[in-house]
């Protein structure tokens, strides 16, 4: 029941019923940075998905993973540049949904950060155990980044504050 009380908020949150309070001036602030920040730094990465980084990349894609590396390093390209874009410009309302997508998408790519380190691929000068260690323990900070910085774990306990049923109903 506590899971389909926590669904029926993240849907709400999702289609921008529920927006939390504002946080305090400072805080605000830092998390304007922080999304701008991340928000760049996605456009970025995907940028150089589709050019100067495009070999590298596709040394992260599984060997397992049932499709061609050039063409997933081109789709999640495009799909970074998209997320950098929404998070640089998303509206207040939306910013909650936006930052849970980002942190889905930030989960989806993690098979690929543990491949690289259980198979000991090099790239982006990742060279050795402990640096792909490093960076593996890394993508969960991504995903809390996306999360904080976009007011999206706030909504989604102001979501759960609330009456989550009454919200899906409108």
């Amino acid at each position: 029941m506590k899971a389909a009380r926590t669904a029926r908020a993240l849907v709400t949150v999702l289609r921008g019923d529920v927006v939390a309070a504002p946080p305090t001036r400072r805080s605000g602030v830092l998390r304007t940075v922080g999304r701008l920040w991340l928000g760049a730094t996605l456009a970025f990465a995907g940028t150089s998905h589709l050019t100067v980084a495009r070999e590298e990349f596709q040394a992260q894609v599984p060997t397992w993973f049932p499709a061609d590396p050039d063409a997933v390093v081109v789709v999640s390209g495009v799909m970074e540049i998209a997320l950098g874009a929404a998070l640089l410009a998303a509206p207040g309302r939306r910013r909650a949904a936006v930052g849970w997508v980002v942190a889905g998408f930030f989960v989806a790519i993690f098979p690929g950060n543990i491949s690289q380190l259980v198979t000991r691929t090099d790239a982006f000068g990742l060279e050795s155990d402990t640096a792909r260690a490093v960076r593996l323990l890394g993508q969960p900070l991504l995903v809390l980044w996306a999360l904080w910085s976009t007011g999206a774990w706030r909504s989604l306990r102001s979501a759960l504050a609330a009456d989550p049923v009454v919200a899906l109903e409108r």
